[in-house]
């Protein structure tokens, strides 16, 4: 199972494209978006994965109306969870928010074998007792280059993807 883990979009249509695209081609299972997606014409774009995808509110939420009412209708193959997804997908256990403290809570737990979150910005993975924790940076590219995560669940192997150049921003 291997599976792509964006977060922190934030309206880029460029990078959010780049990343579904490089996920296609890395024929990933499913796609798990942590949150600040921001606006319902981001939807198409996430639409544009050859699987399915699950995906969470940030702290910038956007229309809630308008993306949870056309997750699962307009396309069929998003997945709106509100601020928290609990899923299992082939007997994996995996938990999506988008604040890294609620995900260290949760990978702790013991329940659940992939925790993702985002809201940071910072790639970062680490294992908390049997639990993968994984934050997939930003595709904003505010800080950094901007990136996503492929993760293999049965190794446990993570891969950073980036997806562009850092943005630059004139002061």
């Amino acid at each position: 199972m291997r599976i792509a883990v964006l977060s922190d979009s934030h309206d880029h249509i460029p990078h959010l494209h780049l990343a579904v695209q490089r996920a296609n081609e890395q024929q990933a299972d499913l796609l798990l978006h942590c949150g600040d997606l921001i606006s319902p014409f981001m939807l198409r774009y996430l639409h544009r994965f050859q699987g399915p995808v699950h995906l969470v509110y940030g702290n910038n939420v956007g229309d809630q109306h308008l993306i949870a009412s056309r997750c699962g209708s307009t396309f069929a193959n998003l997945h709106h969870h509100g601020h928290h997804a609990a899923i299992t997908v082939q007997g994996w256990r995996i938990a999506v928010n988008h604040y890294p403290e609620l995900a260290r809570e949760q990978a702790a737990s013991g329940q659940y074998h992939l925790v993702c979150c985002g809201h940071d910005h910072i790639f970062h993975v680490e294992r908390i007792g049997a639990c993968l924790l994984v934050n997939p940076g930003d595709l904003l590219g505010k800080d950094t280059a901007p990136s996503f995560a492929l993760v293999d669940l049965p190794t446990g192997a993570v891969h950073r993807e980036e997806v562009g150049q850092q943005l630059v921003i004139p002061e």
